[in-house]
């Protein structure tokens, strides 16, 4: 017998004023139908959001409607939205690459002219509150049934000490069996290194001195003029450069190894640029020295900002070649030499190592690089932590600094096997970094196993959840429209309002200065459960209000006039109205995310101090700069119910 919905059921539905049209359908059609009716009746109630929460789309005009491959909050208040190519070929092919600024609080948007391919670059928040985006597209991959001329990496040698040479994208590699293969890029060589040996008989007289030259090296990706099986080998040889003579021909000349017709992968380029808030625009900087696409930056306390991993421009991962940006020169040296699979996520913690968590997106062999660990930059060592569970399931999860970050506790959440793996896991995991011997130990299970989980601080010192899905790219309609609280105090989720747009790879989520959580992107594989429909990249935007702005209403705690940096003690005083029902104080990092990678997100508690008039709140921010690196940060302050005040931006030098 058919299902019917009961008369209390008809009733609680009809009565509350919704109009439900039922003739011509049969009854399951009916019921859904009514039931989603009365989820929607549900979830508009005043007292349903101020226990769970609720959900808003925003109106993007068509013109602005692009690709989010990044979402960065800018100290203006406003969103950069970077698309890139927006893992588009054909945009790649044309040179369309996109930018778009929101900004929330008047909801307009602005296009931003841009200069490079920045789809799948690394980006963080400089000291200035400029953003330094470096890396990106340079070629886009080709799959093995796709290749059909032999290619790979060619290293290309100079042993010419007096200058550098520049080969232009087209030169031709000729194998010593005559086989030709063309260059898809410009490359400069540097000039060789040349030294002297000096030394001295025992008489004190020097000896003729010996002269040492070492040939500068870079790389190139080349493919065969031709097809055809000729043109594939395993072989170690030389490659003459065509068309070079005499003594530049002895000099210059071609290495490799491997040129094949297996998958070519993505590859990656040198381009670095700040885009400047005010200004909003991008300005270019100094190049990276390696090639970088799929990279993690990460700001260290003294406002310099580390590069790491990516694959290069070959399309191999960068094999342990780090570096480091130095905003006041505008340019990059070597750094300290570790393997990381692409956009691992490294957190500073308080002394100044890297915690590496193991959350990672993907490129890489399985077996290196996947552990957890901390990394002592000055030292560069490496001590692993055990503990975690399914630590094979770490690609595509989750990771953040748990609140208030001098608590160093640290949060894995979810993740899934290496590759197109269908493995996922619930799994959440916690380290206690206080601790003599840190481990991580395993925290409350999310609802399901979950990839690309967004996770979002909270000024209430709560860790907002939401998206994701249980198998690779939502594959076979598996994206989860579920979203949670985490509270670290009681190390429990609680249930939040259910979001209507599913997110998984290439989303991002980030909190606004409002305290909201806006929400962006998703790229699944199919757009159908039977994964026969290519999938369509998810361009609207969602935003969550909290429980705690409905619960507050128009009535929040506010903070007035107040200074936009810190005075030479670290403080900063507000006058204010509500000092009297303030009780907390919180720095919030904002975000710069990709690929369910953040590592600029922290919360800091702040000493609070009233003023004995009752009309001021002071803050005093930790000296610390492992633990609250210069930058701009966003200052809220909450009252004993947990609501929170619209945020104030303030530098920290």
């Amino acid at each position: 017998m058919a299902h019917r919905p009961s008369k209390k059921f008809k009733k609680t539905l009809l009565g509350s004023g919704a109009v439900v049209v039922l003739a011509a359908l049969n009854a399951p059609a009916a019921v859904s139908f009514a039931e989603e009716k009365y989820h929607a009746y549900k979830i508009a109630q005043p007292g349903y959001k101020k226990q769970f929460g609720s959900w808003a789309e925003v109106n993007v005009p068509a013109e602005y409607r692009i690709n989010a491959i990044h979402a960065a909050l800018l100290h203006t208040g406003k969103v950069l939205l970077i698309a890139g190519s927006g893992n588009d070929q054909k945009n790649f092919d044309a040179g369309t690459f996109e930018t778009i600024l929101w900004d929330p609080a008047k909801n307009t948007f602005k296009k931003i002219p841009t200069p490079v391919d920045f789809f799948c670059s690394g980006h963080t928040q400089l000291p200035d509150g400029r953003l330094l985006v470096a890396g990106g597209t340079a070629r886009y991959e080709v799959l093995e049934d796709g290749v059909e001329k032999a290619g790979g990496g060619m290293r290309v040698k100079n042993e010419s000490p007096d200058k550098a040479v520049t080969l232009k994208k087209g030169t031709v590699f000729r194998s010593p069996s005559g086989v030709e293969y063309v260059s898809k890029f410009d490359v400069t060589v540097p000039k060789a290194k040349r030294e002297f040996e000096i030394s001295y008989f025992k008489s004190g007289q020097m000896k003729p001195w010996k002269t040492k030259v070492t040939a500068a090296e870079t790389r190139v990706f080349v493919e065969a003029t031709k097809a055809g099986p000729q043109a594939l080998t395993t072989e170690a040889a030389q490659y003459e450069v065509v068309g070079l003579k005499g003594e530049e021909a002895d000099n210059v000349y071609g290495l490799a190894q491997k040129l094949t017709t297996e998958k070519q992968d993505f590859q990656g380029i040198k381009g670095a640029y700040e885009f400047d808030p005010r200004a909003e625009k991008y300005i270019p900087v100094a190049p990276m020295k390696d090639a970088r696409w799929y990279p993690t930056l990460v700001t260290l306390q003294d406002g310099k900002v580390l590069a790491v991993s990516g694959l290069n421009d070959v399309g191999d991962v960068v094999p342990g070649d780090n570096e480091i940006y130095d905003p006041a020169t505008k340019k990059w040296t070597k750094g300290p030499f570790r393997y990381f699979p692409t956009y691992p996520s490294l957190f500073l913690t308080k002394g100044g190592k890297l915690l590496y968590t193991g959350s990672n997106a993907g490129y890489g062999p399985a077996e290196k690089g996947r552990e957890p660990g901390l990394w002592d930059l000055k030292k560069n060592s490496f001590t692993k932590l055990g503990g975690l569970t399914d630590p094979d399931q770490l690609e595509t999860s989750a990771s953040l600094m748990l609140p208030p970050v001098q608590n160093q506790k640290v949060m894995v959440l979810g993740g899934g096997g290496v590759g197109e793996s269908a493995k996922s896991t619930a799994r959440t995991s916690i380290v206690d970094l206080s601790k003599d011997s840190p481990v991580f130990t395993d925290g409350p299970a999310l609802p399901q196993g979950t990839r690309y989980l967004s996770s979002v601080l909270l000024p209430d010192d709560t860790v907002f959840t939401s998206g994701g899905s249980e198998e690779y790219r939502g594959r076979s309609g598996s994206d989860i429209l579920k979203a949670q609280f985490y509270d670290p105090r009681t190390n429990a989720f609680a249930e939040a309002a259910e979001p209507t747009v599913g997110r998984n790879y290439h989303s991002e989520a980030l909190l606004l200065p409002d305290g909201r959580v806006a929400t962006f992107g998703s790229d699944p594989l199919f757009d159908d459960k039977d994964n026969t429909k290519l999938g369509t990249f998810e361009q609207r935007i969602e935003v969550f209000t909290p429980p705690y702005l409905h619960q507050a209403g128009t009535d929040r705690p506010a903070l007035g006039e107040g200074p936009r940096e810190l005075d030479q003690n670290g403080r900063a005083t507000f006058r204010t109205a509500d000092a009297g029902r303030i009780v907390k104080a919180r720095l919030m990092r904002p975000s710069a995310v990709t690929h369910t990678t953040d590592v600029e997100q922290r919360s800091v508690e702040l000493g609070l101090t009233k003023g004995q008039d009752g009309k001021t709140v002071t803050v005093d921010v930790p000296q610390d700069r492992t633990l609250v690196p210069p930058g701009w940060y966003m200052l809220f302050v909450t009252d004993a119910n947990g609501i929170p005040s619209e945020a104030k931006w303030i530098q920290v030098g």
